[in-house]
């Protein structure tokens, strides 16, 4: 009859070991990445329930959408449109006789996905969200390790953190393939770090056809083999792994061209894919050929005419270059350095910015690292706040619709 106090008083330190403090500190990496994971997520859906409750009648749904409906707007109608009517071997024309926006310009792995899930009864709307969050959440984990092998875990997990609440984190639970792209991403990233070369194949196939990104990591792998090659005296290179890398390497830059070989067999057009793409620019600036190196130019001009726009372009890639050569970034390893020097000069030779800029920035995801080094607490929970405020703000420019909106996410 006495054993139960007997048992307290033997054990003393119960209590403190169910307090949630200690809980956490005693759940694997894993767990506690799911956790935070789960919890910006519904901080996130808060933002997005709210924003719906004011939404008005649009194009994709009626006034006041539920969550479903109202994460699948803009170009997620294009990947449900991909898996219900394919690709047109006539893309559609303007009346000028230029290619109008079309499915082209979407990738196929997404939509096969959430179409798999469909087949199993689950509508379309709730599937591209699931998909979506479920990638997000394996991006999570694969960029916690990632960061564990350069920084200290409370460090690894605070960039986990920054990234689960990011400005644009909410396209982690919309009906785009974003998620997935960064799921493809962390892993080739890991695998770079680790130099798994031969498992880069399969990862960068899948990610050539979710999102555009393979070219660029076709540039960071030529940079890799050089860094490696240049260090060899203090770093070993072996014949296997250089044979490896510079094989992965073309492979990479092989499979970003290839959806444009694909778009070129399906048309007939060798043009097909760029044209589609220079589409989405038109709206802003007519419609010109694809020129590298020019499109910043052209968006700094048409935003803040001349000089200020060209002076602009040019301090952002200067703030850009001095950023990357840090010593936060310095921190991350040379394979972070050199994945986003070398995405950041795809997006300067092919992309013009506009209102999608944020989002298509996220793959720069990787260098939130350098934002975790400090560890005060007002320094970590002011950056939360502000991203969750900037949250709500690219939701509020990019997402909701007022109207004929020109600010599409």
């Amino acid at each position: 009859m006495t054993s139960a106090p007997i048992e307290r008083e033997r054990d003393p330190f119960r209590a403190t070991r169910s307090s949630p403090r200690v809980r956490w500190r005693l759940l694997p990496w894993w767990g506690k990445v799911a956790l935070v994971y789960v919890a910006a997520r519904a901080v996130t859906t808060g933002f997005v329930l709210a924003l719906a409750s004011v939404q008005g009648a649009n194009p994709w749904t009626a006034a006041r959408p539920g969550y479903f409906e109202y994460a699948n707007m803009w170009d997620a109608r294009w990947y449900q449109i991909v898996w219900l009517a394919g690709y047109p071997a006539d893309p559609p024309l303007t009346r000028g006789g230029q290619v109008a926006e079309n499915a082209w310009a979407f990738l196929p792995a997404y939509p096969a996905l959430v179409g798999v899930l469909t087949w199993l009864a689950v509508p379309w709307n709730v599937a591209s969200v699931v998909v979506a969050v479920a990638a997000g959440l394996g991006a999570a984990l694969v960029f916690h390790r990632i960061m564990s092998r350069f920084l200290e875990p409370d460090r690894a997990l605070f960039a986990v953190v920054l990234f689960c609440v990011a400005p644009v984190s909410p396209i982690l639970q919309f009906g785009y393939a974003e998620s997935l792209g960064f799921l493809w991403l962390a892993l080739a990233l890991l695998l770079l770090v680790e130099r798994r070369y031969a498992w880069l194949f399969p990862v960068i196939l899948a990610w050539s056809f979710t999102r555009p990104g393979a070219l660029a990591f076709a540039l960071a792998l030529a940079l890799h083999w050089a860094w490696r090659w240049f260090h060899r005296g203090r770093d070993p290179f072996p014949v296997r792994e250089r044979v490896l890398a510079a094989s992965v390497a073309v492979f990479s830059g092989l499979a970003g061209l290839s959806w444009v070989g694909i778009a070129w067999v399906g048309t007939g057009d060798l043009h097909a894919y760029t044209d589609t793409e220079l589409a989405w620019r038109s709206a802003y600036i007519g419609y010109h050929e694809l020129v590298p190196f020019t499109a910043w130019f052209q968006s700094g001009d048409w935003w803040l005419g001349q000089p200020l726009g060209t002076i602009a372009v040019v301090a952002i890639i200067a703030a850009f270059g001095l950023f990357i050569a840090s010593p936060a970034v310095g921190r991350l390893g040379p394979d972070i350095r050199i994945w986003s020097i070398s995405y950041g000069l795809y997006l300067l030779a092919v992309f013009f910015p506009q209102s999608s800029t944020f989002r298509i920035l996220a793959p720069l995801f990787p260098l939130l690292g350098a934002f975790a080094l400090p560890r005060a607490r007002w320094y970590r929970w002011g950056l939360v706040v502000l991203f969750l405020v900037l949250q709500v703000g690219w939701l509020l420019i990019c997402w909701g619709i007022d109207g004929r909106d020109w600010t599409p996410p």
